[in-house]
């Protein structure tokens, strides 16, 4: 849904992204905005479906998970009955926390989440690729993250 954003919305939104867990009175200080105007107006957004959550960033490493890669999909077929089936499959496995629709080469590609490189081979190789819905993969392992989670360019 886009929308147009009054200014004391952006500012809100853009606070939000840095620090999910302020309180009302702390996004009044730094938005400029009353308490109650704050609430509102992120009840609202809320509403709208502009805020679609709050979550805690962990960092990978942190919980043992030592490998990172972006998996291309190419789907075996391209029948509405395959690619339902395989977007149930992508929701069902903890390991991949993104997935997009891509051109190119592949129809999609997924970022996955293992603790070893063996265990992301194994992931690939036992999940995807023998589901049967799946003709071809290219993996590209992450070798640092220089930037993650960033905050979107509210503009």
């Amino acid at each position: 849904m886009t929308q147009s954003l009054q200014t004391a919305d952006i500012a809100i939104l853009q606070e939000l992204q840095a620090d999910g867990r302020l309180s009302m009175q702390e996004l009044s200080d730094r938005t400029g905005l009353s308490a109650s105007q704050c609430w509102r107006r992120v009840r609202d957004l809320e509403a709208a479906g502009l805020i679609a959550g709050y979550a805690a960033q962990i960092r990978a490493k942190s919980v043992g998970l030592n490998a990172i890669a972006y998996v291309h999909v190419a789907l075996r077929e391209h029948q509405e009955d395959s690619i339902n089936a395989f977007l149930r499959l992508i929701e069902t496995e903890p390991q991949i926390v993104e997935c997009a629709s891509i051109t190119g080469d592949h129809d999609f590609i997924l970022k996955v989440y293992a603790k070893t490189p063996e265990e992301l081979e194994h992931f690939i190789m036992q999940r995807l690729l023998k589901s049967g819905l799946v003709r071809d993969t290219r993996s590209n392992f992450v070798l640092r993250q220089t930037k993650t989670r960033g905050p979107l360019p509210i503009l």
